[in-house]
């Protein structure tokens, strides 16, 4: 047989193989945050933001501050600050074209997730922005969330990677560092060895 026999094409292939979802992964989908999400939500110091441009060219970008960065405004609504970057904006341009995105939140320690989906709009309303600042600096937009979607994601992803005992896992120094990874890209402007040691302190005066 040819490889591209073992392709599957259609949603009744995947059924036949997988069989049907179970009723609780079903009925546990919210199209509002209750107050157990919102509990959720406010603990996460971290989540992973999805968008598509209009192509459906995906991305993929961790965001990141001190637990309860995500604002739950209200059962409908979230607020993310965007915070000092590097400028590539790949998310916020994804969401100008299509405003569809989807968020994952991780709570150290928690082995579920929890999942939003839904559209999103980038304000840069004055008052709004400065209900985020941090160390008198304010982010340049806020996304405004509309949530379609809301439910807690299942333990087994991290219970199987063993996500929170860092301790089982490599070490930083058996992982290329930032500097190794970028300088065979950077076509010679870029030390390896400068970047990786100016690299903490220069993203320690640049957080915010």
């Amino acid at each position: 047989m040819n490889k591209n026999d073992y392709i599957l094409h259609t949603a009744d292939e995947l059924e036949k193989l997988y069989g049907e979802p179970n009723e609780l992964s079903v009925l546990k989908v919210n199209d509002f945050l209750d107050e157990n999400s919102r509990a959720f939500i406010e603990a996460a110091p971290f989540a992973v933001l999805a968008t598509s441009d209009r192509k459906g060219n995906l991305d993929c970008s961790p965001r990141g501050d001190r637990a309860g960065f995500v604002r739950v405004a209200d059962e409908k609504t979230l607020l993310l600050p965007d915070r000092r970057g590097n400028n590539r904006t790949d998310s916020l341009k994804n969401i100008i074209e299509n405003p569809q995105v989807a968020l994952l939140f991780f709570v150290p320690n928690v082995a579920e997730t929890f999942r939003v989906n839904g559209t999103a709009q980038i304000s840069v309303a004055p008052d709004l922005l400065e209900q985020f600042a941090v160390e008198g600096k304010t982010p340049k937009t806020i996304l405004i969330i509309c949530v379609r979607e809301a439910f807690v994601h299942c333990s087994r992803a991290l219970v199987r990677s063993d996500l929170w005992h860092p301790e089982k896992h490599f070490s930083a120094g058996n992982v290329p560092t930032m500097g190794t990874i970028l300088a065979p890209h950077m076509k010679g402007k870029m030390d390896a060895n400068e970047y990786d040691r100016e690299l903490p302190e220069r993203v320690r005066k640049t957080l915010y």
